[in-house]
C-alpha cells in the first residue's frame, strides 16, 4: 500500500505544483489566483484543459503554445514534477503523520517563493504569514526535541539574516530574512545553521557557474531564494546524515 499512496501523492503533487506556479507568478503582482484560468503569456490564448494537465501537457506540446508556437517556461514542468517527487518522498519518510503535514507544508512554502524569487525577486508577505502560521501550528502539535528548538531557531534564522543585511547594507533582502525565521520555525537551530552554510555554497557556486537565475548581467542582484529552498529541503531530510558524514570524515 505504501508504494500506491506514494504515487497518489507524486499525482497530487505534480496538480498542486501546478497550482503553486500560478500562486508564486500572480501574487506578487496583486493578481486574483483563480480567475481568470492559466492563458498564454503571449497571446493570451485560454488553455484548454488538455494543456492544462501537469508535466505531460508539456511534453506533448512540446514546450510551446498550442496557437502562438511561443516557448513555454521549463520553469512549469520542473515545478510540478519537482513538486510531485518531494511530496512522494515525504510521505516515504513519514506516511501519514503530523510530520508528514509539516512537510508538505515546507516543500509548498519553499516551491512557490522559488518562483516568485525566480521570476520577480519578491518573497511576498502573504504566503510567508500564512505559511508560518500554518507551521507553527504543526509544531505545537509535533514540537522538535526539544521543544522550544523550534523557536529558538526561528529566532537564529531571522537575527542571523538580519545582521547579515545590516552589515552588508541591503546584501540580504528583506523577503529573506523572514523566510529564514519560517525555516528555524522547522528546522531548528542546528539545521537551519546547516541550511544557511549549503544555501551560501549553492548560490555560490550557481554564480561562478554562470548559473544566473534571471539576468546574464552579474551586476543585477541575484535571486537567494532558490538557492534557501534546495538548501532547506537537503536539510530537512538529509541534513543529520550531512552532520554526521561530515563528523566521520573529520575524525576518521
Amino acid at each position: 500500500m505504501t508504494i500506491v499512496y506514494t504515487s497518489v501523492l507524486f499525482f497530487y503533487g505534480t496538480i498542486l505544483g501546478s497550482f503553486y506556479n500560478v500562486v508564486g507568478l500572480r501574487l506578487p503582482e496583486k493578481k486574483s489566483i483563480v480567475f481568470p484560468g492559466s492563458s498564454c503569456p503571449k497571446c493570451h490564448h485560454q488553455l484548454k484543459w488538455f494543456e492544462l494537465i501537469p508535466v505531460l501537457s508539456y511534453i506533448f506540446l512540446k514546450g510551446s503554445c498550442s496557437k502562438c508556437r511561443s516557448q513555454i517556461s521549463v520553469l512549469y514542468p520542473a515545478m510540478e514534477m519537482l513538486t510531485g517527487i518531494l511530496f512522494a518522498y515525504a510521505f516515504w519518510v513519514h506516511q501519514f503523520s503530523v510530520e508528514f503535514a509539516a512537510a508538505i507544508l515546507f516543500i509548498s512554502l519553499l516551491v512557490i517563493i522559488t518562483v516568485s524569487d525566480l521570476a520577480y525577486m519578491i518573497i511576498p508577505d502573504k504566503i510567508l504569514l500564512f505559511f508560518g502560521i500554518a507551521l507553527l501550528a504543526v509544531r505545537i502539535v509535533e514540537p522538535l526535541s526539544p521543544w522550544w528548538d523550534a523557536y529558538l531557531g526561528a529566532g537564529v534564522g531571522f537575527t542571523l539574516l538580519l545582521l547579515i543585511a545590516i552589515v552588508s547594507k541591503g546584501g540580504m533582502g528583506g523577503g529573506d530574512i523572514k523566510l529564514y525565521a519560517v525555516i528555524g520555525l522547522v528546522l531548528g537551530v542546528k539545521l537551519t545553521l546547516l541550511s544557511f552554510f549549503l544555501a551560501t555554497l549553492i548560490g555560490t557556486i550557481a554564480g561562478l557557474a554562470g548559473i544566473v537565475w534571471k539576468s546574464k548581467n552579474r551586476k543585477e542582484p541575484v535571486p537567494f531564494g532558490p538557492s534557501i529552498a534546495a538548501a532547506s529541503i537537503l536539510t530537512y531530510f538529509w541534513g543529520q546524515d550531512l552532520i554526521d558524514l561530515y563528523f566521520k570524515l573529520l575524525f576518521y
